[in-house]
């Protein structure tokens, strides 16, 4: 048995999702092949942290551009999709911090986008919780959170709505040359087929430059008003360049429930979903670093995901250079919730030889191919980032 669509998008988490609703908005016969559910994978263990980053120019840009598009998009999110635009703060611990604090300042504000410094003062009164003495903030009002799995469920709905077909739970056995080959013994036919895996992607393009980066998150009870904004520190850049598989920071983020959902950490070599006990410790002692009662909140719940790590900390997005019907949209680790929107932009404009809303070369796949950057050194002296 086989059907025919112009594209078949592989993988139902949220950048899967935004990509199959953006392919059908413009008229495209889409199919969505998921060995799961909607959202089941990376997009249910992320933070939905819809934040600018600025580790380099082009991730600024792909972060400004896709947090534009989900503030534009808001009034359409139902409840449950639980959008709060609550900001960021990004918070100094000493005077050396408070430098990186100016220096986001002063960048955000050339690429246009509001923040505000705060000194200690101000920031124990935004944030009663917060330990003192603290140097200091940056606010980025901007910002925003919201619950990833409601939020892939409705790119999903919005897909479907506009003609896009969900097969799922379906496994796929391989995807190259216009062909989907399902476990199933079904084949799916498209002049364009969209790996949206994640950090299952490499298990149908063994090629790609992407390594699993497990990550834990605890949530709470429901404590209402504990805090009122993302926190998250700014501390991990001392050692942003030191070579290690593991890491914690502090990045806590409060709930419409009232809820307090606490990351981050970062895992390399880990292949299954199982705690790591001493990590998660190392991660909760950081948050209680900074918001010590914390201490005294019941946690519910603790689970685990995987990202998809690239040496450059830059998605996959773009056709293949080694199969002229392969497209990608993967490789998103920490920022794949914020940047969906724009992932699928960017995709679909590559998709129909339009010019792209943003330039897309340095995201664009080929990038890789000289080699030099698979090598899993690049991964080891790359800069951490706190995002969960």
């Amino acid at each position: 048995m086989s059907s025919t669509a112009d594209v078949v998008v592989l993988g139902a988490g949220i950048v899967g999702a935004a990509c199959a609703r953006e392919c059908a908005a413009r008229g495209l016969k889409t199919l969505v092949v998921d060995s799961g559910f909607v959202g089941c994978g990376a997009t249910a263990a992320g933070m939905g942290h819809i934040v600018v980053m600025d580790d380099s120019s082009a991730q600024l840009a792909l972060t400004r551009y896709a947090q534009q598009l989900w503030l534009a998009l808001s009034p359409e999110l139902p409840p449950e999709v639980e959008f709060e635009p609550c900001g960021t703060l990004w918070v100094a611990d000493d005077a050396e911090e408070m430098e990186e604090v100016r220096r986001k300042h002063a960048l955000y504000a050339s690429a246009g986008i509001g923040s505000e410094i705060l000194d200690a003062h101000a920031l124990a009164e935004a944030e009663p919780q917060l330990r003192r003495p603290l140097a200091g903030a940056l606010l980025v009002p901007s910002d925003a959170v919201l619950y990833p799995p409601a939020a892939a469920a409705f790119l999903m709905r919005a897909a479907m709505q506009a003609g896009a077909l969900l097969l799922a739970p379906q496994k796929v056995l391989s995807a190259e040359k216009g062909c989907v080959r399902l476990a199933s013994g079904e084949e799916l036919h498209a002049a364009r087929i969209v790996n949206a895996c994640g950090a299952e992607s490499v298990a149908l393009l063994p090629e790609l430059p992407i390594r699993k980066r497990k990550g834990h998150l605890v949530i709470t009870d429901r404590y209402p008003g504990f805090i009122r904004r993302q926190l998250v520190e700014l501390g991990y850049l001392r050692s942003a360049h030191a070579v290690a598989a593991d890491s914690v920071a502090f990045n806590v983020q409060p709930r419409r429930t009232g809820q307090v959902l606490i990351g981050s950490s970062r895992e390399f070599g880990a292949e299954d979903a199982t705690i790591h006990r001493a990590l998660l410790g190392a991660m909760v002692a950081r948050a209680q670093q900074y918001l010590p009662r914390l201490a005294d909140l019941h946690a519910i719940r603790v689970w685990t995901g995987f990202r998809a790590a690239t040496p450059d900390k830059l998605p996959l997005i773009g056709p293949w250079p080694k199969d002229d019907s392969l497209f990608l949209a993967t490789g998103h680790e920490g920022l794949g919730i914020t940047t969906s929107l724009a992932t699928a932009k960017l995709l679909v404009a590559l998709l129909l030889g339009e010019d792209p809303p943003i330039p897309a070369e340095p995201y664009l796949p080929a990038r890789f191919l000289s080699g030099s950057a698979q090598e899993d050194g690049v991964f080891a002296h790359a800069p951490e980032q706190s995002h969960a």
